[in-house]
């Protein structure tokens, strides 16, 4: 039998899309900063904010970094210059690159015998399948389209093109495989994000919290989350909703909020995990290409209300570890939350928390770095 192929220490990189915001994407980008922490991280755009997660690692910012800030704050003004800025970056030193991506990482460019393996948290989702959907939350009229819809057209076929450069891809969901193979004509390996079950039990005296009775939101507060579905259902129900997270859509939002709504925004670790303590039961209104707060809460042994499409169908099981609900509309969801009211007592917490389980980072991380060598053996 033969021994398996001895590997020498590769010289890795690290390309993540944005770190500018804290979420799914950014706990996978930790999970592999802890599997090769000597590897240098690029990325777009950086906020100052980010270091308190990555406070060790070497950040290397693309051009769009020196931008003004106003303008970084507003990637939609930027998108012509994005696939450039993925493009030059100087990955020509490293044998190993690992793209943590669901827009433009995947896009940079490397030696012909450097291996390139692309974590992909979506093929990106406002060129491909929420293409009309991005169209229609920017306000994109007849006028404007004159302009908008030849430049992501062009990106269109960059991001096809660019997806051919990846040597091995790996889906953070079945849901996301299939889209992968749809828009991209590319097969991989399907290996769930992480969730750091170890930080949150390790946790003591958590901070108390001025909510009671409350359920539970913990997003970015971008459109594509429907986050107002479930405002609008939680108006009409006047229950007590709390919203973790800080996005675009905040002013919109808030707005649309009443008493019964209260936006906590950015929430450190220690008080995240006292509101996931305290929640009768997470929402999740929005398709997710996996949806790791689903998980998140779950830990906590939290039931969760999700909307049955995407990656929530590889975790929410009916009466079990919570409930779905069929359409995006908040009479729907408002009636998912009455199904969740009234099951409140079959769910179990500790079967709720021994599924969490199966999502750790240590099982992440093993899983990711076995792939890893696994590719770098075939090459």
């Amino acid at each position: 039998m033969e021994s398996p192929k001895e590997l020498s220490k590769p010289k890795v990189a690290i390309v993540h899309d944005f770190l500018t915001y804290w979420g799914g994407a950014e706990q996978v980008l930790l999970s592999l900063h802890h599997i090769y922490p000597d590897a240098p991280i690029y990325t777009l755009l950086y906020d100052k904010k980010m270091d308190e997660y990555f406070p060790n690692a070497r950040i290397r910012v693309s051009f769009l970094g020196k931008l003004p800030n106003f303008l970084k704050k507003r990637k939609k003004f930027m998108l012509p210059l994005l696939p450039t800025a993925a493009e030059t970056f100087d990955l020509s030193g490293f044998d190993l690159v690992i793209s943590s991506s669901g827009s433009f990482a995947k896009g940079v460019i490397v030696k012909p015998r450097t291996l390139h393996v692309s974590y992909c948290h979506a093929p990106t989702r406002f060129l491909w399948d929420w293409y009309q959907n991005y169209l229609k939350e920017n306000h994109v009229g007849k006028i404007k389209k004159l302009l908008v819809v030849p430049v992501l057209h062009l990106i269109r076929i960059w991001d096809r093109s660019a997806s051919e450069r990846v040597d091995f891809y790996v889906a953070n969901s079945r849901n996301t495989a299939l889209r992968i193979k749809k828009f991209y004509g590319r097969d991989s390996k399907v290996i769930y994000p992480p969730v750091d079950f170890k930080k949150f039990n390790e946790m003591k005296n958590l901070p108390s919290v001025p909510e009671k009775d409350y359920y539970l939101i913990v997003s970015r507060l971008s459109p594509y989350k429907k986050i107002d579905i479930a405002i609008t259902a939680f108006n009409k129900m006047n229950l007590t909703l709390v919203i973790i997270g800080e996005g675009g859509d905040r002013k919109r939002l808030g707005k649309m909020a009443e008493n019964n709504i209260t936006f906590a925004g950015f929430q450190d670790e220690k008080h995240l995990a006292a509101y996931y303590e305290g929640a009768k039961a997470v929402i999740f209104p929005g398709e997710d290409d996996f949806g790791i707060t689903i998980v998140e809460a779950m830990s906590f042994g939290k039931p969760v209300l999700a909307y049955a499409r995407g990656g929530a169908l590889e975790t929410v099981t009916p009466g079990k570890t919570g409930e779905l609900f069929a359409s995006e509309v908040p009479e729907i969801l408002a009636d998912g939350v009455r199904r969740m009211s009234r099951n409140m007592e079959k769910y179990n917490t500790q079967e709720i928390k021994a599924f969490a389980e199966k999502f750790s980072r240590e099982n992440f991380e093993k899983r990711f770095k076995e792939f890893v060598d696994e590719a770098r053996r075939r090459e």
